[in-house]
């Protein structure tokens, strides 16, 4: 099992959004550990991307997103939800991956809800020493691994909506 480091996030968010596919997202709640495969995410380009917080410019809100890659980013939304991403490519270019879905635990809000994460993990490095950290386990084949349109971003406009950014663990096939 290896610890991913800051090196495999600096790439582009659609790759690092695929290759999260079948790692692990690991983390520590009340001294216990848990690990679960990853099977959704969404990939957030830039400032380019219309459904992205970075696409309205370098706020107080999206400021993390323009730091290091492997940095955390959570944000609260509809008052009640926090969402986990990771920042990726170089420092300086905003982009990030959200954590969609893991094993067993479908959905973001769901998921950071498990993990008990609030907004205290924001802007700091995803590392067992912060209680998030990501590893590389078993990696599905890319065949294993679809692209979709992200969900939610209707706001963003047709083009930016209906994108391919979505990866997701091709369902087994049931015989």
């Amino acid at each position: 099992m290896t610890i991913l480091n800051p090196l495999f996030f600096d790439r582009p968010a659609d790759r690092v959004a695929h290759d999260l596919i079948g790692c692990c997202l690991n983390w520590t709640r009340s001294d216990d550990s848990h690990s679960r495969m990853i099977t959704e995410t969404e990939a957030y380009i830039g400032p380019h991307d219309l459904a992205s917080h970075a696409a309205r410019g370098r706020t107080k809100r999206t400021e993390v997103m323009f730091g290091e890659p492997g940095t955390l980013y959570l944000y609260f939304v509809y008052g009640m939800h926090w969402m986990l991403n990771v920042v990726t490519g170089p420092a300086g270019y905003p982009a990030a991956v959200l954590i969609r879905a893991v094993q067993d635990i479908n959905g973001p809000a769901r998921l950071t809800k498990a993990m008990a994460l609030t907004g205290s993990l924001n802007g700091k490095q995803a590392d067992e020493e912060n209680g998030v950290w990501f590893t590389d386990d078993t990696r599905p084949p890319r065949t294993k691994v679809i692209r979709s349109a992200r969900i939610g971003v209707e706001y963003a406009g047709p083009v930016w909506s209906l994108k391919p950014l979505r990866f997701s663990l091709r369902p087994a096939k049931i015989s």
